[in-house]
């Protein structure tokens, strides 16, 4: 990896020093966000904190400790662990299709006695790490040399290709879209963009016709035209839409809201949770969550830019990439203009590998921050 020695990082800054440099007003945000998801949670439960906000409550305080764990450890410490927590989440992606449990039409969770494991989460972490440290260990514009483009497109590939099997083309093409556009930004030259954007386009008919399942077909059409099977495959999308365009400007209030209360809205606790903001706080409490959110990405660009080093540049715009598309993905897919896919709205939907997930991700970013005065070699070739 480098000339680094894992037994100094830790007597470089002492550990309280550490925990004072973690950025506590953008700790600040992402538990005010968190508490607009518990609120939201104990709006679907009819206005009770069982059985979703309270565990919920307790995931996040575990969350906010694996965060400061997380920020304390030195980022040359994470470059180190990069290709072997990539490749663990890769094994336990194909131990899903080995021995996974199946759930809603799909196969996504591995049981460890009283828990499940969802890989798919943990392989969002896993490939920014590895693909920060391959291409921090390539010179400028050595991402666009052949050689180097396909290992890099092969990081990606191996768990898209995993992903699509089980199957989960909304974290699939999370996955795909967030490699892709940190490949942008490490220098992939624009001569490899728009030919790979034009065979896209060319394979959709192929991809339509033998990659997705039937399912998926009806989601894509259902996204066409919801009207045509509104008691059936539309009915997902046309109840979010009722909710979200009768909250108006202002919405209908805390806990008034008719859609979730009486079990029209589907999934209120975790896809459509967006949903309830809409239609209990309107339009001015969906864009006031949304400009939270914003604040957030925000800051961690700004924590990304203040970086000394590629890889933690790298790592930190990985990060800030994979939660801004969390919550494009599942804004648009509640409004209608994406279809259905089954993305989670970050610290607002309930579910515990989604959550744990998102905090050890800002754990890394904080750590990107703590220790942004770091350079970090780049290796001796961008070589896995």
């Amino acid at each position: 990896m480098s000339d680094f020695s894992y037994g100094d990082w830790a007597r470089q800054v002492p550990l309280h020093h550490k925990i004072s440099r973690i950025d506590w007003t953008l700790v600040g945000l992402i538990g005010l966000i968190a508490c607009a998801g518990f609120a939201m949670l104990y709006s679907a439960a009819d206005g009770s904190l069982s059985p979703w906000a309270d565990r919920q409550m307790i995931r996040f305080a575990t969350g906010v400790a694996i965060l400061v764990c997380v920020a304390c450890i030195d980022i040359r410490v994470w470059m180190g662990l990069a290709y072997p927590a990539y490749f663990v989440s890769l094994l336990l992606l194909v131990a899903v299709e080995v021995a996974g449990h199946a759930g809603l039409g799909a196969q996504r969770w591995i049981e460890f006695g009283p828990l499940e494991l969802q890989p798919s989460e943990l392989m969002k972490i896993a490939l920014v790490l590895a693909l920060a440290r391959y291409l921090n260990g390539l010179g400028p514009g050595e991402i666009s040399r052949p050689f180097q483009l396909v290992a890099a497109l092969s990081l990606i590939a191996a768990p898209v290709v995993l992903v699509l099997m089980q199957p989960n083309l909304g974290t699939a093409a999370l996955l795909l879209m967030c490699g892709c556009l940190m490949m942008f930004l490490a220098g992939l030259s624009w001569l490899w963009i728009v030919p790979t954007a034009i065979s896209v386009m060319i394979a959709v008919p192929m991809v339509w016709r033998f990659a997705l399942h039937d399912y998926q077909k009806a989601r894509v059409m259902t996204f066409l035209d919801p009207g045509s099977d509104a008691l059936g495959a539309g009915w997902n999308i046309t109840q979010a839409k009722i909710a979200l365009g009768s909250g108006g400007l202002l919405g209908k209030g805390f806990l008034m809201g008719t859609q979730s209360r009486l079990n029209f809205l589907p999934e209120k606790e975790t896809d459509f949770i967006f949903t309830m903001v809409g239609e209990e706080f309107g339009f001015v409490g969906s864009i006031a969550l949304l400009a939270l959110f914003a604040v957030v990405l925000y800051y961690g660009m700004q924590i990304a830019l203040r970086s000394r080093s590629q890889f933690g540049r790298l790592l930190a715009s990985g990060i800030v990439i994979n939660f801004f598309l969390y919550i494009m993905i599942n804004a648009l897919m509640v409004m209608g203009l994406i279809p259905v896919v089954g993305i989670p709205m970050p610290l607002i939907s309930y579910g515990g590998s989604a959550m744990m997930t998102v905090m050890f991700g800002f754990g890394l970013l904080m750590s990107v921050h703590v220790h942004r005065s770091i350079v970090v070699p780049r290796s001796a070739s961008g070589m896995i």
